[in-house]
């Protein structure tokens, strides 16, 4: 197999890295950076080109972490679908507002309108029931505001154009979920591909933790979880205060095989979770954040679960 080192320019390198991948080729990322210091040196494509070719071939370019195509694919899935969640989850509260919905149902108590008792409310509205005691008869029974609460909050004048822009928010919130349903049938698909030859069939040990196995099946990320499993050929679940999205996270970056990182520091370090404090002169200089990286969705879903272990 021959080798190729590419420099890692804004996004143009993405397609070729591919291109080349797909071919066979091992190619190692470069971050030149640092290269670019280099005193010396012309600095133009053609001459970087040879500069880079001259390390690589001598050994002394240590490459930038990139997972493998598997992993890259199941990270487009996933990203994309947290994409259209997030945008589900905002299209509730924006649409409520900007159609006026507050105002012609009368703000129906509950605290999320994209829950089971807020779209239960939302379609009957939709649909044409205006009783506010036959819409409240439509809340969940684990819902903490009671019937005649709901009833009580459920008065309005109905006006025709925000009745008609509820209508279409909701349509449009059918729609996302949707495209989240496909998006989760996708994710799952390309998780059984990547399988473990000694996991294909096995299931994942029962949870020890009752509640915590009671809320993966509420939510229905069972199917998820046991997928998970066959891929890792662990099941990190088991872990407190990680949950099904928390590995699906971390696989979908990183992947299943760590070695690239020497130790548990350094991973750390890549993930972001290490204290940085970079001066200058001894005076403290800010650094700015790397947004939307692996090492940032990665370390906002670990934060999150060390979060939940608080809650305990």
């Amino acid at each position: 197999m021959e080798s190729v080192a590419l420099e890692s320019t804004g996004v143009y390198w993405i397609p070729v890295h591919e291109v080349l991948e797909s071919r066979g080729l091992e190619v190692l990322l470069v971050d030149t950076r640092s290269l670019a210091r280099v005193p010396g040196r012309t600095k133009t494509d053609r001459r970087d080109c040879q500069w880079i070719q001259r390390l690589h071939r001598c050994g002394l370019l240590p490459g930038a972490f990139r997972p493998p195509e598997q992993i890259c694919m199941l990270r487009t899935l996933v990203r994309d679908k947290g994409n259209r969640v997030a945008e589900q989850g905002g299209l509730g509260a924006a649409h409520a507002e900007e159609s006026g919905a507050d105002e012609c149902a009368g703000a129906p108590g509950v605290a999320d309108l994209t829950g089971a008792t807020g779209m239960a409310l939302v379609r009957a509205i939709v649909k044409g029931q205006r009783d506010a005691r036959e819409l409240a008869k439509l809340r969940d029974p684990r819902c903490r505001k009671s019937e005649e609460e709901i009833a009580e909050q459920l008065t309005g004048h109905w006006r025709e154009d925000h009745l008609f822009s509820l209508g279409q928010a909701l349509k449009m919130y059918e729609a996302i979920q949707e495209r989240i349903q496909d998006y989760e049938r996708a994710i799952l698909e390309k998780l059984r591909q990547m399988e473990r030859d000694e996991c294909r069939g096995a299931e994942p040990p029962e949870l020890k933790n009752k509640e915590k196995a009671k809320a993966v099946r509420k939510r229905g990320e069972e199917p998820l979880r046991q997928a998970l499993y066959r891929v890792s050929g662990a099941d990190l679940t088991s872990i407190d205060g990680i949950g099904v999205e928390t590995v699906q996270a971390v696989t979908s970056e990183y992947g299943t095989d760590l070695s690239r990182f020497p130790g548990e520091k350094q991973f750390t370090s890549h993930v972001l979770l290490a204290p940085n404090r970079p001066t200058s002169g001894g005076k403290p200089v800010k650094k700015k954040k790397r947004h939307g990286s692996a090492s940032s969705r990665v370390a906002a879903a670990l934060r999150m679960a060390a979060l939940s272990l608080r809650h305990r």
